[in-house]
């Protein structure tokens, strides 16, 4: 019974979805967050960590959201508000978002807040294992080869085509094949009609 309740406890958190990825890669980062008061959810806005760098985001039907950049033009947070009646009590909401992780990223730590109707907010800030912990993205050392997009760079580089003295050579060889096997046919040939007329 407490390991369920714990369970509950802990999936109320605001988490920020897939728990790894991999250097490198370009990624879809799923935020989700589920409401936990009885009044609703109206604001969620994430920082945005120097490990990643966000570039799109997916509409969400009655919600609109808002970027703050640096003075590089980095997205440093966004903030998605609600223009309808937020999220229920009973209701969690996923807010996706796409950037590609850095080349160095050994984890991306994603601070949350969450505004409930009353104005009161909840920072998911904490270290992991706090009542309120930000969520923890592992990030994997890319594999030997890969590109920045995280496919092995062997599979994604087009095919090598072969050189024209290459190809020549080779069609030589197979003109001269051509003839050794004609040639072999006449002999056969030369020698059968000599069998027939001896």
């Amino acid at each position: 019974m407490f390991m369920l309740l714990f369970a509950g406890v802990a999936s109320a958190h605001v988490t920020v979805q897939p728990p790894q990825t991999t250097q490198g890669t370009y990624e879809v980062f799923n935020v989700r967050v589920p409401t936990e008061k009885d009044i609703p959810t109206v604001k969620v806005e994430v920082k945005i960590p120097a490990e990643v760098t966000i570039s799109r985001f997916e509409p969400k039907p009655d919600w609109k959201y808002d970027l703050t950049k640096d003075a590089s033009g980095k997205i440093t947070s966004v903030t998605w508000t609600a223009t309808g009646n937020g999220l229920s009590s009973t209701e969690f909401g996923n807010f996706l978002m796409n950037g590609k992780v850095a080349d160095n990223a050994t984890q991306i730590s994603w601070k949350a807040y969450q505004t409930y109707k009353d104005g009161s907010v909840v920072e998911w800030v904490g270290a992991e294992g706090s009542d309120k912990p930000a969520s923890v993205t592992k990030v994997n050392p890319k594999a030997a080869g890969s590109g920045p997009t995280g496919h092995d760079s062997a599979t994604s580089a087009p095919e090598k085509t072969q050189s024209p003295a290459a190809a020549g050579s080779s069609n030589t060889a197979l003109y001269v094949a051509i003839a050794a096997l004609i040639f072999g046919v006449i002999a056969i040939l030369i020698s059968i009609s000599k069998k027939k007329t001896a």
